[in-house]
């Protein structure tokens, strides 16, 4: 069965420091599944990435993990995806991903995260894609970020319109629906709605 939607997810190989990380990525997950979505993420079963693909795998939904050879061979890949694709380099993985997805959303995460959100939005600020992109700020985690960002602007480094490009929230549920909404997507009810 094809997928109403397909939706890059970026976060954490770490649960982090507070219980409602992990509850977000459990919401993410099971979201996409219960709405007949496919989620397309980085392959890896530990952190808020394992809980993620878990979580949309046990809603029904479809899981497309994208890994590299190298950290397959360290045993970080989860081999109960839907698909999973074992790449050459991280320039693989993330074209694989951006190609596969509808939309791009980023839960809270590190270095990794940071720039693959980073780079998508760029990427969609030069043209090379016009996919939603959201920001889960879940527990205030991306605050500071936020700030800093709107600091970029106000120092005229980033103009209003870069900042349009992309949609912050704190709601999994809204987001998720916003952007696949975006996407020109539509997200199957779950089947409680039906």
């Amino acid at each position: 069965m094809t997928p109403a939607f397909s939706v890059c997810v970026y976060c954490g190989s770490r649960p982090g420091s507070k219980p409602g990380y992990a509850e977000a990525a459990r919401a993410v997950g099971t979201w996409i599944g219960q709405h007949g979505g496919q989620l397309v993420y980085g392959g890896g079963k530990a952190g808020l990435m394992g809980i993620t693909a878990e979580a949309t795998l046990q809603a029904g939904g479809r899981v497309v993990g994208v890994i590299p050879k190298a950290l397959v061979e360290k045993e970080w890949a989860l081999h109960d995806c839907t698909e999973l694709h074992i790449v050459d380099t991280m320039h693989d993985r993330k074209r694989m991903m951006a190609e596969r997805s509808d939309a791009f959303l980023a839960l809270p995460g590190g270095i990794g995260t940071f720039e693959e959100l980073f780079e998508v939005w760029t990427w969609r600020q030069l043209g090379y894609h016009d996919k939603p992109i959201g920001l889960l700020n879940v527990d205030g985690y991306y605050d500071a970020l936020q700030a800093f960002l709107n600091k970029t602007v106000e120092q005229q480094f980033l103009g209003d319109w870069q900042m349009e490009l992309i949609q912050i929230g704190a709601d999994p549920h809204a987001l998720l629906a916003s952007i696949v909404q975006d996407a020109g997507l539509s997200p199957a009810p779950q089947l409680d709605e039906i």
